[in-house]
């Protein structure tokens, strides 16, 4: 995760991160008023913005997802658990190209046959659940919403932005792109990826960590899991120190994954 600093020293970065952050707040904001839960959350059809910049612009895109969904959030009324949602959007938009980093065998992330599809959608997917599960565990602990409110509603939202329409927009401007050589790689030559030992040990730390924290916090924000290791004051609802206790070393595996990668 060094490429998230090393990234401000250089300046077409910071320049494409603006870029990112810009683009992601232009059209998340017109949609805010078109909620899919009131209060909740909206129709995110900007969520295709993240996956293709995070193929693009690699870290630069991530500081540029989470700026631009914190622009986004000031627009739709701000409150505590927007720091989680800074967070999770940064993930959402670096998993996808350090992901690809480790399954996509070098070729390009624009989906032409079934295994590229089944790779990209892998991806889309592991920054999918773990934006999810961030966003869930903070308004969770937070005691704003249950974990099952949202973990389960951003994951739909992402994913029907990756597979419907981010697909269609790095088919467009992925070749333009690698040929004006301003893909990450390009941009900054020296972010090599980490030798393969580490990112497997990575992707499977990030996969057990990001799943194991969607199915806790599923499963405890409903009450439908009862841990009886836990004090009885615990497993009440809305369940807030049973997640923060149970689902956090999750979140920290998924994190120390990422690290690896």
């Amino acid at each position: 995760m060094s490429g998230l600093q090393l990234m401000w020293r250089n300046t077409r970065m910071v320049v494409l991160c603006a870029i990112s952050a810009a683009l992601y707040a232009a059209v998340l904001v017109p949609f805010k008023v078109v909620p899919l839960i009131p209060g909740v959350t909206e129709l995110r059809p900007a969520n295709a913005i993240p996956v293709v910049c995070s193929f693009l612009f690699g870290p630069a895109a991530a500081w540029g997802s989470a700026i631009g969904n914190m622009i986004g959030d000031f627009f739709g009324g701000a409150s505590p658990g927007d720091i989680f949602g800074f967070f999770a959007n940064l993930v959402y938009a670096l998993i996808p190209f350090k992901v690809w980093e480790t399954i996509g065998g070098g070729q390009s992330p624009v989906p032409r046959t079934p295994l590229t599809a089944a790779k990209y959608g892998f991806a889309c997917l592991v920054a999918s659940v773990l934006c999810a599960d961030l966003v869930g565990w903070g308004d969770n602990v937070l005691v704003i919403r249950p974990f099952a409110m949202l973990g389960n509603v951003i994951i739909l939202n992402n994913m029907v932005s990756a597979l419907v329409l981010s697909p269609f927009i790095l088919a467009a401007v992925y070749p333009r792109v690698r040929k004006g050589r301003l893909l990450y790689g390009d941009v900054m030559p020296e972010l090599k990826p980490r030798p393969l030992a580490f990112r497997i040990t990575g992707i499977t730390l990030l996969i057990a960590g990001a799943g194991g924290a969607w199915v806790l916090g599923n499963l405890l924000s409903t009450g439908y899991w009862t841990p009886h290791f836990l004090p009885a004051w615990m497993n009440v609802a809305p369940y807030d120190k049973a997640v923060l206790l149970l689902v956090s070393p999750m979140i920290f595996l998924a994190f120390a994954g990422l690290a690896l990668m």
